[in-house]
């Protein structure tokens, strides 16, 4: 039986919050800081309360293995990154990894800022144990895929944060570590970077057989790269399985959590605006109330304000996102440069979402209000929409295996120019 990559058995870490309630390594600044503090906090006692960010966590990956680790925050997600890449030790439990690990965590970790970009990527490669011969190899490579070339003799303090990425998963990911990992950190860089970062983990993965364990809160991303993925909720694992199972188990939790107050009671809870007061959001099918609207037949989204400020450019809005948070479109109305003055007084505006424009599944809908090009009244009022099929549907839901979010209508006709 081939060894696993990594085999984690009743992994836990705790934390002491309060005073004196961290890690045992603290820098002299820290010091420093705490005997400032303490001048003034010595008539104050705190007990230090214990936190687990991690308890009882226990899995196998196997190598070469592209594993997805998702959770909302503070489930523990980039705690356990740490704990592999033994940037922390744990407080309970055991962590065997077979070969060499290379990890981006967060922006800062892993290089000297005073060496300069080239003096670092010497410095990393002989962390892992390469010789310099193996390293000035892939020197070019890791230059080129940085695209920082011009600053490979600058010292790293001096860098961006997107140049500092750009380099440090460059590193990690060309000198073949037999174990990569991946936080969040890719954020911080620009579209297109993240984009050939996921086909370069892609390669490393299939191609070159070694084990990725990728953290992200993009979930396009992670079912893209990893066929597996774990769900963390405070501190433990709540499901182990297949990408497309357990990232649509978390985004239904994720919308049930977020739906569980009613329209009525958000809006209740609104502030007060000098300018504005939403009365009420209904959305609507074939004259009833509803969240799970058919797909064949059109939505009625209808919202009642009052403007208690005469204003120019004031709009109501909405945008349609689906639950990887993408937004697939979004509708205006009034708050261009040429729509009228909105005067003092009770309003409802509707908007109408055709028939057999939504496919049949779950969808977020976000709603704005304010005045264009200076504010919104309030914070985006969101609510899951769940679009049900009556099995009335047009041949346009066959597409839906297939991909696809909206079932645009389409226009077809063939002609027969000839006979065989």
């Amino acid at each position: 039986m081939e060894e696993k990559a990594i085999s984690i058995r009743g992994l836990g870490k705790k934390y002491l919050l309060g005073v004196g309630g961290g890690e045992k390594y603290r820098a002299f600044r820290d010091v420093l800081a705490n005997s400032v503090s303490g001048i003034f906090k010595r008539r104050e006692k705190k007990k230090n309360q214990e936190f687990w960010a991690l308890r009882d966590v226990s899995f196998d990956v196997e190598p070469g293995q592209a594993l997805g680790v998702i959770g909302g925050n503070g489930a523990g997600k980039s705690t356990l990154l740490k704990l592999i890449s033994q940037i922390t030790e744990p407080t309970e439990g055991e962590i065997r990894i077979r070969g060499r690990v290379a990890s981006l965590l967060e922006v800062g970790t892993g290089f000297h800022p005073e060496l300069t970009g080239r003096e670092n990527i010497f410095m990393n490669g002989a962390i892992l144990g390469m010789t310099r011969a193996e390293i000035k190899k892939k020197f070019d490579d890791i230059a080129a895929f940085a695209e920082i070339e011009k600053f490979l003799d600058t010292p790293v303090k001096r860098y961006s944060s997107g140049m500092y990425v750009r380099l440090a998963f460059a590193v990690a990911a060309h000198l073949e570590p037999e174990i990569l990992l991946v936080d969040e950190v890719l954020a911080v860089g620009d579209v297109q970077f993240q984009r050939k970062c996921l086909g370069k983990m892609e390669d490393v993965s299939k191609q070159d057989a070694r084990t990725v364990i990728f953290i992200s809160h993009n979930m396009d991303a992670i079912r893209r790269l990893c066929r597996r993925v774990v769900l963390l909720e405070n501190g433990r694992i709540i499901m182990d399985g297949g990408a497309d199972c357990v990232i649509d188990s978390y985004l239904t939790l994720n919308s049930k959590d977020r739906g569980v107050d009613t329209l009525k009671n958000k809006i209740d809870q609104l502030p007060a605006d000098p300018a504005f007061r939403l009365k009420d959001i209904d959305i609507r099918q074939s004259g009833k109330s509803t969240l799970q609207p058919l797909a064949s037949r059109e939505v009625e989204i209808k919202f009642n304000y009052d403007v208690l400020e005469t204003r120019k450019k004031l709009f109501v809005s909405f945008e349609l996102k689906d639950m990887d948070g993408k937004v697939l479109m979004e509708s205006f109305h009034n708050g261009s440069e040429t729509d009228p003055t909105v005067y003092k007084g009770t309003y409802t505006s509707t908007a109408v979402i055709p028939a057999n424009l939504l496919l049949p599944a779950a969808y977020e809908l976000v709603m704005y209000f304010g005045v264009f090009g200076d504010r919104n009244f309030y914070k985006p009022i969101s609510v899951l929409l769940d679009v049900q099929s009556d099995g009335k549907s047009n041949m346009v839901y066959m597409i839906r295996p297939l991909g696809g979010k909206i079932a645009l209508p389409v226009k077809w006709e063939t002609k027969q120019l000839r006979s065989n």
